[in-house]
């Protein structure tokens, strides 16, 4: 379960990275609900927040670096964000952004893992990151594709201090690992890992990646907002024992995210 309560290590924004902030704008808005609020003068500016019933949910921005994909970028509180970024370094990962601050919100950084994966910090200001998750049409998990799983957990465990279980996927599909942030009980699971051949990692040429998982009322229902709107389907819709019924999303830029209806509590 993703709270809002700044655990350290546990996700607490995310942003977007595109080519086309109206075109992802509007995409978002009509697949998940949220209403876009840009930052500037203009609808297609370099980016502005995203809200569902009046609370902040994400960030989006024009993608700059070149040569870079079309991707979501998965922040985790953390409570120094010059101290994880010396950790990442001693880890084999490398420094993307250097810590900086952004006024008074707060400070972030950005990083890969030794094997390319990126992803991001936050160290709290006056904002401590998203206002709502866990609810339809918010963040409710995070999970990262890799090609060496023990690798990952290697890396992010001395990074984030996170607690791992494992559980067997049906019909031999391998090993999937939950993650738990560092000392809380294993009802505040927060994403998982999960190992696949380099090949099966082409949206990232190969590397490990992060995305999101949403939340929504109607599984089936959203892949027809996505379809119908420039997105295309990787994988589903399709019902996950205990955990409900999902399926693996691009939007029209190709960033990659999940919609999944949680299975109802037992």
């Amino acid at each position: 379960m993703i709270t809002t309560d700044l655990t350290p290590g546990s996700p607490c924004w995310l942003d977007l990275g595109t080519p086309d902030v109206t075109t992802a704008a509007s995409f978002y808005g009509t697949v998940l609900g949220w209403e876009y609020e840009s930052m500037g003068g203009s609808e297609d500016f370099e980016g502005g927040m995203f809200k569902k019933d009046g609370k902040t949910v994400a960030g989006l921005g024009k993608l700059t670096e070149a040569g870079a994909r079309s991707a979501w970028m998965i922040y985790y509180t953390v409570d120094d964000a010059d101290a994880t970024a010396q950790a990442v370094e001693r880890a084999g990962g490398t420094v993307r952004v250097a810590p900086m601050d952004l006024e008074d919100w707060g400070r972030m950084a950005q990083f890969n893992d030794p094997l390319g994966g990126q992803f991001a910090v936050w160290q709290p200001g006056t904002n401590s990151g998203f206002e709502l998750a866990d609810e339809t049409g918010s963040l409710s998990w995070t999970e990262l594709y890799t090609s060496d799983a023990a690798a990952a957990k290697e890396f992010y465990g001395q990074i984030f201090g996170w607690q791992y279980s494992e559980m067997e996927l049906p019909g031999g599909g391998g090993t999937y690992t939950l993650i738990t942030p560092a000392g809380k009980p294993e009802d505040r699971m927060q994403g998982g890992l999960m190992e696949l051949p380099a090949e099966n990692l082409a949206l990232a040429d190969g590397k490990p990646y992060w995305h999101p998982v949403f939340n929504v009322d109607d599984c089936d229902a959203a892949v027809a907002r996505v379809t119908g709107n420039g997105g295309g389907v990787q994988m589903g819709p399709d019902d996950a024992e205990g955990v409900g019924r999902l399926a693996v999303c691009l939007d029209p830029a190709n960033a990659d995210f999940v919609v999944l209806k949680p299975a109802p509590p037992t």
